[in-house]
């Protein structure tokens, strides 16, 4: 039986509304110029180590004006309900600079196969997926991960992985899903303290058996400590979806070179034009572009008037395009924050009633009342030891 607003709950973690319906298009032109040079988008399907197809793409200079032979790659990891297509302005910023960009929609988002997201989990196997494929091209130098919301949270939990990663950009990263969970139930309901209920053991069981991982893993925090990539860690000051501290604790206890900029805003607001100047600045060295691209090989013939522009908004402006919500759902279109904003107050709703027993009830059958450590332990799947 499944309790109306848990149900809800479940998909905003692992099914939130899916970035599929975009024109391929809306990755750029084939060929395109920027700043008077040429260059190329090559769209390409690699299967990670589930079998599922990764829909990728990457962008270089046409071979008659590459540098070199081996170019920067930056990796560009796209939020949570988002796709590929988050990563066009990332690509007229780097591309300049002699930096290619690769990037892919996430197993279960955009239009790779995948029914559900995991926040990270299995979504660092796809990074790995493709570090690999790059490394193998021979083309590829250095290679950089660029993450934002839940593709910050994936470069996070892959940065102990690949100590050869040679830098790492992280935008509005959380630090550990259930300390967030628990900010936005606190945030999102009046309700006094944690309660448990029938729905509340619903959601963790919905999640791990349809998507196969426990919430409580997906711990950022975790992982940093052994990771020593130089990393740029960034955050809005006004983002309440996922609070700046998360990123501040982060950097706190990341082992490697780091450095932190906050910036004016909220979780899906425009970059300050500072924000992105720093993270190419912060690519640039990080990749060694420098050392690695000739200078004296950067003078290219001025690309005929046939070949369009990459014609994309300045800035980054991360406004989720939600579709219709489910069906018996939300039947709006809503952000990232709203959707699991609305599901957590269905859920808890729900929580709510289900958890004050009707008082007329035999003594068997009320609920104890639990406390927060036991609330957390059923949602999340966590037992004494994993605490």
């Amino acid at each position: 039986m499944e309790i109306k607003g848990y149900s809800d709950l479940w998909k905003a973690i692992i099914r939130p509304p899916r970035n599929d319906d975009y024109d391929d298009a809306e990755l750029g032109p084939p060929e395109f110029q920027i700043k008077g040079r040429r260059f190329k988008r090559t769209d390409v399907d690699l299967v990670n180590d589930r079998e599922l197809t990764i829909k990728c793409t990457h962008y270089e200079p046409i071979d008659s004006q590459r540098p070199c032979k081996e170019l920067p790659c930056v990796l560009y990891l796209h939020g949570n309900a988002s796709s590929r297509t988050e990563a066009m302005p990332a690509v007229k910023l780097l591309l300049p600079e002699d930096i290619t960009v690769f990037t892919l929609d996430f197993s279960g988002s955009g239009k790779s196969d995948g029914e559900y997201i995991s926040l990270g989990w299995y979504e660092r196997d796809d990074v790995a997926t493709a570090v690999e494929y790059l490394r193998d091209l021979g083309t590829v130098a250095t290679i950089g991960l660029w993450g934002r919301s839940m593709g910050a949270v994936t470069a996070l939990l892959h940065s102990d992985r690949d100590p050869s990663i040679a830098g790492i950009v992280c935008d509005s990263a959380f630090s550990d899903l259930k300390k967030l969970s628990s900010q936005l139930a606190k945030k999102y309901t009046k309700m006094p303290g944690f309660v448990v209920s029938m729905g509340t053991k619903f959601i963790a069981k919905s999640v791990k058996d349809r998507a196969k991982f426990q919430l409580a893993k997906v711990k950022p925090i975790d992982h940093i400590d052994k990771a020593f990539v130089p990393i740029l860690f960034g955050h809005a000051k006004e983002d309440d979806f996922i609070l700046p501290s998360h990123s501040e604790e982060l950097h706190e206890k990341y082992a490697g070179d780091k450095n932190y900029i906050s910036f004016e805003g909220d979780h899906n607001s425009t970059r300050p034009a500072f924000f992105d100047d720093s993270v190419v600045i912060f690519f640039i060295n990080s990749l060694q572009v420098h050392n690695i691209v000739p200078q004296d090989k950067k003078h290219f013939d001025a690309p005929p008037s046939s070949v369009p522009d990459f014609d994309v908004s300045d800035g980054f402006a991360f406004d989720d395009d939600m579709d219709q919500y489910y069906n018996g759902g939300f039947g709006q279109d809503v952000s990232e924050e709203d959707m699991i904003k609305m599901a957590m107050e269905e859920s808890l709703k729900s929580a709510g009633m289900e958890s004050h027993p009707d008082p007329s009830a035999p003594e068997e059958a009320k609920q104890p009342e639990q406390t927060e450590d036991e609330f957390l332990a059923d949602v999340f799947g966590l037992n004494d030891g994993d605490k």
